[in-house]
């Protein structure tokens, strides 16, 4: 996969991201992707329940913003480091996207910190998960 597919795909994101249109994440997930949240354990396989993941993420930050990219050689991943508020606390984080061979995100690993913004946003991710998750 060239470093181009990466970069179109990642402009896409940032589309979505400006303009609020979720629906780019269908073309943008792979089928089999992988999430790794910075709150829990285990990781969130297959695309459902990451796009129901990353929807309320984005409903959840405030001021919203990237900051720095980083492409590992062979294209194939990117690490976006970014800003938000949730509430009155503020975070720090970034997203490590690997891409497959057709520029689909296949993983998809989140760091934050400090703790406070971690707990603000894990307590009404929580909520959310709650109500989608099987019992």
């Amino acid at each position: 996969m060239s470093i181009e597919n990466t970069k179109s795909s990642i402009q896409k994101w940032h589309h979505m991201l400006e303009s609020r249109d979720m629906s780019i994440l269908d073309e943008l997930l792979a089928d089999d992707v992988v999430f790794r949240s910075p709150v829990a354990y285990n990781a969130y396989p297959g695309k459902q329940v990451v796009t129901f993941i990353l929807t309320n993420v984005i409903q959840i930050f405030e001021n919203f913003t990237y900051h720095r990219e980083f492409y590992t050689e062979d294209g194939q991943s990117v690490v976006l480091e970014f800003s938000a508020n949730v509430g009155e606390k503020k975070l720090k984080g970034i997203d490590m996207i690997q891409f497959n061979e057709q520029g689909q995100i296949v993983d998809f690993e989140v760091m934050i910190r400090p703790k406070s913004g971690l707990e603000a946003l894990a307590a009404q991710m929580g909520q959310r998960m709650a109500a989608f998750l099987p019992k």
